[in-house]
C-alpha cells in the first residue's frame, strides 16, 4: 500500500458514545484509546484478503505487537451463526476475557459477525471498527448495527452495540478490486437519493474522482450516516430511509445466495434502487424523466444482473421476512424527489412485480 492521500478536512464525528474518526490522526487517537483503557488483551479479526493486504500496514501505523489475530472467513455466506461461533471459540481458546478488545479489520461483513460476536461473548467485549471497504467506510461500521444471516435471509440475527470507536483510512481502499469498489458507492448513491441531492449530483461524475474529491465524500457520508443515526438510533423512523433500495435489494441478494452464485451486495442494491425508484414512480413520487436518470446512472456503473420471471415469487417470498415489514405489510422506504424519502409505504404485490420487469427491462 502506498501512502497516499488526498487532503480532507480531519475531525471527529460523534456517532452517540463513539468517535468516527478521519485519516492519519486516527492512527494517535486509536493509540491513546488503547493505552489508556488497560486492556488485559487486544485481538484483531481479519479475513484471509485483509490479513495479507491490510493487516502489516495497521500494525505498522499502531505499532501494535502483543495482539492475537483472529481469521475469519470472507464472504456473505460465511456471516452465519456457524461463523460466530468460530470467533467465540478463538476468543476463549486464546483466553479472552471481558477487559479484552477486539479491533476489526475488514468490510462489512467481517464489522457485522465480529461486532456481534464481541457484543455477546461474556456479554459483552469492546470492538473497534477499522473498515477496509467503501461500503464499511460509509456505511457498515457506523451506526451500531451488528448482525448474522439466518440460512439466505439477511440480518436477521444481531443486536444494536456501538463500537467504542470507528476509525477510516482511504489508504485501504487501494487493495480493493474495482468490483468490490462499485459495491460501496451503491451506498453513496442510496444516501444521495434518499437524503441529499447535492451528493447525488456530485457522484454522477464517477468513475472522474480525484483522490481527494473521493475521500470528502465518504467524510460526507459517514457524517450524514452518523447523523441520521444519532437522530433515530433504534430505527423507529428517520433511519428507516438508510435502507432504500435494500428491500428489494436483500431479496435479490438472498436469491443468490441461494443459488451459490457471487453477487456483491451492492450490486444486489444497485438492483434495488432501480426497480424502488419505479415504485417511487408508480406512486407519483417521481417524474418520469427522474426515474429514467436514475435507471441509465446507475446501469451505466452496474453490470445487469440476471433473473428471470420465474424468479419473482421467491424474490417476493424473501420480501416476506424484511424487518420494516409489520403486521405482514410490505413496508419500503422510496425517493420522494431526488433527495427525500418518503418512510413505511405500503406495496401491492402487483407492483412488486412491475418493478422487477421495468429493471428487466420490460
Amino acid at each position: 500500500m502506498q501512502a497516499t492521500q488526498g487532503k480532507v478536512v480531519i475531525e471527529e464525528i460523534k456517532a452517540g458514545s463513539y468517535g468516527v474518526f478521519f485519516g492519519d490522526s486516527a492512527y494517535k487517537k486509536l493509540r491513546y484509546y488503547l493505552d489508556t483503557h488497560g486492556y488485559s488483551k487486544v485481538f484483531i479479526a481479519v479475513d484471509e484478503n485483509t490479513q495479507s493486504l491490510c493487516l502489516p500496514y495497521f500494525l505498522y501505523r499502531t505499532e501494535l505487537s502483543n495482539c492475537e489475530i483472529i481469521p475469519i472467513q470472507s464472504g456473505e455466506e460465511n456471516k452465519t451463526l456457524g461463523g460466530c461461533i468460530q470467533i467465540w471459540h478463538a476468543l476463549t481458546r486464546l483466553r479472552a476475557d471481558r477487559k479484552s478488545a477486539l479491533l476489526n479489520l475488514g468490510g462489512g461483513m467481517l464489522t457485522d459477525i465480529a461486532g456481534f460476536a464481541a457484543t455477546t461473548f461474556k456479554r459483552g467485549i469492546d470492538f473497534i471498527h477499522i473498515p477496509t471497504t467503501l461500503l464499511g467506510m460509509v456505511d457498515a461500521s457506523i451506526g451500531g448495527k451488528t448482525g448474522l444471516n439466518l440460512g439466505v435471509l439477511k440480518n436477521q440475527i444481531g443486536a444494536f452495540s456501538n463500537p467504542s470507536m470507528v476509525l477510516i483510512d482511504p489508504r485501504y481502499l487501494q487493495t480493493l478490486p474495482e468490483r468490490e469498489y462499485r459495491s460501496g458507492l451503491a451506498e453513496m448513491i442510496k444516501y444521495g437519493l434518499g437524503l441529499d441531492e447535492a451528493l447525488y449530483r456530485e457522484l454522477q461524475a464517477y468513475p472522474q474522482f480525484t483522490t481527494e474529491r473521493r475521500d470528502n465524500l465518504i467524510w460526507r457520508c459517514a457524517k450524514l450516516k452518523t447523523r441520521i443515526v444519532n437522530e433515530d438510533f433504534r430505527e423507529e423512523g428517520l433511519r428507516k430511509a438508510l435502507n432504500l433500495g435494500h428491500s428489494i435489494g436483500h431479496a435479490i441478494e438472498a436469491l443468490f445466495l441461494k443459488r451459490r452464485e457471487r453477487l456483491l451486495h451492492g450490486e444486489a442494491i444497485a438492483v434495488g434502487l432501480i426497480a424502488e425508484a419505479y415504485l417511487s414512480y408508480k406512486l407519483n413520487y417521481l417524474e418520469k424523466g427522474e426515474l429514467i436518470q436514475i435507471r441509465d446512472f446507475i446501469r451505466r456503473i452496474y453490470p445487469g444482473v440476471n433473473f428471470e420471471k420465474k424468479d419473482f415469487q421467491s424474490i417476493k417470498s424473501q420480501l416476506k421476512h424484511d424487518k420494516k415489514n409489520l403486521r405482514d405489510a410490505r413496508n419500503f422506504s422510496l425517493i420522494r424527489g431526488i433527495g427525500h424519502c418518503e418512510l413505511d409505504v405500503h406495496i401491492p404485490e402487483a407492483f412488486i412485480d412491475e418493478a422487477l420487469r421495468y429493471y428487466q427491462g420490460g
